[in-house]
């Protein structure tokens, strides 16, 4: 059937997209040029063991909450298809937090006694070490409200309150800056400073979440926990969908740790100058993200309404705006290169080896850009098991082989296989779009 005849269709989309995607936008951007800022501060400080050892410790960081993201995406994409169901919708918050909760107990203990084994595993240099692992016991204090928030947050999303994901982001990122200026440059705590930084301001940014939610959790709580446990979706159901986002989020992560753990080997100079074009890729990758959120709450909402020429033209409408997003961020680090690693890093080696791999993240908006927009309309139509075999195959069948073939190459092909790697995701969820999500739906209108 033809998808996109419906002329009604060609109306008022833009608008929701805007209004859900510009606070997204803000708040995404918020979290890269937070990095931007430890990345600099610690940049410029007058040894570059403090830059790499934080680099090292947040790719293992990312593994313990980041790996565990299924919170913010698979709460998303409920919460999105429950839009009009109140006491479903507030059920699946209450379960989802107390989810997050128990997994950030099991974190914290199994981080602090696993963190030397992990630095091992990343090929940590025995003279960061010590910092590595300083910077990583402090940050796990934090994982209750770093998964917490996970949740609030991709419930917020889901129901179309995208301002409160912005105004616990900036209040987050803002505290954050402050207390890195206080103890980095204030009190001299180099990499620890940056670490207790991140742990008190994540507990601000949980604290403004729960007051955003506290109607939900209130009706919650007054009608029983146990009555509110048997409304929205089984944890069963959660857990399985959840299962799915995990080894798909496991495995991107497990792609960066990669990239940190090779780039280690090629000398701390080399280490430093990824972390710093790793964090500039983030920026855009966040803006462009602001569009695959506007994706997943509405996508969400025409999938479990069961409108196949809405949702297609919800895909139409934010392809346009992230493509051009990406152009934007293309263009804007190729004229800016020589200001922008000046303001990263006044290390001379850094620089140098940073400059000489420049063009590969010049590309890298460009080759990203589909994979982050249809992740966000998988996750509102909740096919996350396509997500999880997508991103297994081009880790597996791309990432590791170009690797191999490119290795010769150094730190080059170390880019190369990952922009390879890149630009498989988009091409593999772009071929099972119209199979996993428009043939389904089409099939129920």
């Amino acid at each position: 059937m033809p998808y996109n005849t419906n002329p009604e269709l060609k109306t008022g989309i833009a608008p929701r997209v805007w209004a859900l995607a510009w606070p997204m936008i803000l708040a995404n951007l918020s979290v890269p040029l937070l990095g931007l800022v430890d990345t600099a501060i610690l940049g410029h400080l007058s040894d570059s063991r403090y830059l790499s050892a934080v680099a090292i410790s947040t790719s293992l960081l990312a593994f313990l909450y980041w790996g565990f993201g299924f919170l913010r995406m698979g709460t998303t994409g409920a919460s999105a298809q429950l839009l009009n169901k109140p006491k479903d919708a507030n059920a699946l918050l209450l379960k989802a937090a107390a989810l997050s909760l128990f997994i950030a107990l099991c974190i914290g203990i199994g981080g602090l006694a696993l963190s030397d084994i992990g630095l091992r595993l990343m090929n940590t240099p025995e003279s960061l070490q010590p910092l590595a692992q300083s910077y990583l016991h402090i940050r796990l204090f934090s994982a209750p409200a770093v998964l917490c928030t996970y949740v609030i947050v991709g419930w917020l999303i889901g129901r179309q309150q995208t301002r409160w994901p912005l105004i616990i982001a900036v209040t987050t990122n803002g505290v954050n800056i402050i207390l890195d200026w206080i103890f980095i440059v204030g009190l001299a705590m180099s990499s620890d400073g940056a670490a207790l930084a991140s742990a008190i301001s994540e507990y601000c940014g949980l604290g403004i979440g729960l007051w955003a939610v506290r109607g939900a959790l209130t009706a919650s709580f007054k009608q029983g926990l146990r009555y509110s446990w048997q409304y929205g979706p089984a944890l069963s159901q959660l857990l399985n969908n959840n299962v799915h986002l995990f080894i798909r989020t496991a495995a991107l992560l497990f792609s960066f740790a990669f990239f940190t753990a090779q780039g280690a080997v090629f000398g701390q100079s080399t280490l430093a100058a990824n972390a710093i074009l790793l964090q500039l890729m983030l920026v855009s990758a966040y803006g462009m993200d602001g569009f695959a959120h506007a994706a997943e709450a509405l996508v969400g909402e025409a999938y479990s309404q069961g409108k196949p020429n809405a949702l297609l033209r919800i895909c139409q409408c934010c392809a346009r705006y992230c493509v051009a997003t990406a152009l934007i961020a293309s263009a804007l680090l190729w004229l800016g290169e020589t200001a922008i690693l000046a303001l990263m890093t006044d290390i001379d080696a850094v620089q140098h080896i940073a400059s000489q791999h420049y063009n590969w993240l010049i590309v890298l908006p460009l080759l990203c850009a589909p994979s982050y927009l249809l992740d966000g309309v998988f996750i509102g139509a909740l096919k996350t098991q396509t997500m999880q075999w997508t991103m297994l195959a081009s880790v597996a069948l791309v990432y590791l082989p170009v690797w191999l073939i490119s290795k010769e190459l150094g730190n080059h092909g170390l880019w190369l296989s990952f922009c390879a790697f890149n630009l498989a995701r988009s091409i593999s969820l772009g071929l099972f779009f119209n199979r996993a999500i428009l043939r389904p739906i089409a099939a129920r209108s």
